[in-house]
């Protein structure tokens, strides 16, 4: 008797697997991947360093994959030139709405130093810090220091405009008011405890004024 062939037995279809799931929950519930990169990297690049973070310390902490994570970003540069970025853009165009307000240049430079303060101070993570990073020199940074330029030659215009006839050097004075405005990333990194963020926004404000010898005309607040 013939020995019988073994019977053919079909695999069946394959099935698409899913992506490999998230480690732990999620950092932010209600973020996009890109967003929870950008809070992870800003946590790790204030507390850890710059130079001590990887990506696949950033994909960790997020828990993704580190090939996840260069699907939004080509490299750890591309990641710190937008939290950077995200520290002027926003008090660069309220800088630009104040310009189309009828204000003295006094109110509006209050304004400006008040609202640029609390971008700084609201930020989940302090940012700030990295501005004396040896790499923000380098050509990844370049459209960064080009927008910082901008928001501290707008300090100028306002300070020049504003100040009494005492002050020598407008420019001067100018730099002066915003490096008082970034004086508050040292404080929040040095400082155990802080003044609300309202208080330091009024002082900061008031300060500048002072150094300009500008008066401080409550009866031309914006509306």
């Amino acid at each position: 008797m013939a020995a019988c062939d073994d019977a053919v037995v079909s695999s069946p279809p394959s099935t698409p697997t899913a992506g490999r799931p998230r480690s732990g929950t999620r950092r932010l519930p209600a973020a996009t991947a890109r967003e929870e990169i950008l809070d992870a990297a800003a946590e790790l690049f204030a507390q850890r360093g710059y130079t001590a973070t990887s990506t696949r310390l950033i994909a960790e902490a997020v828990g993704i994959r580190q090939a996840s994570l260069y699907y939004h970003f080509a490299n750890k540069e591309q990641i710190l030139a937008e939290l950077l970025e995200a520290t002027v853009r926003p008090s660069l165009a309220y800088a630009g709405e104040l310009s189309r307000k009828d204000l003295t240049a006094a109110v509006a430079l209050r304004e400006l130093v008040k609202y640029d303060v609390g971008v700084l101070l609201g930020a989940r993570w302090n940012i700030g810090v990295l501005y004396a990073l040896p790499e923000i020199a380098t050509e990844p940074f370049t459209h960064f220091r080009r927008e910082r330029e901008r928001l501290r030659l707008a300090y100028r215009r306002l300070a020049a405009a504003a100040a009494s006839d005492r002050i020598g050097d407008p420019d001067v004075a100018g730099d002066l008011v915003f490096g008082l405005v970034e004086s508050v990333i040292g404080m929040r990194r040095d400082l155990p405890v802080l003044s609300s963020a309202e208080q330091l926004q009024r002082t900061v404000a008031a300060a500048a004024l002072r150094l300009l010898g500008a008066d401080d005309d409550r009866s031309d607040d914006p509306a």
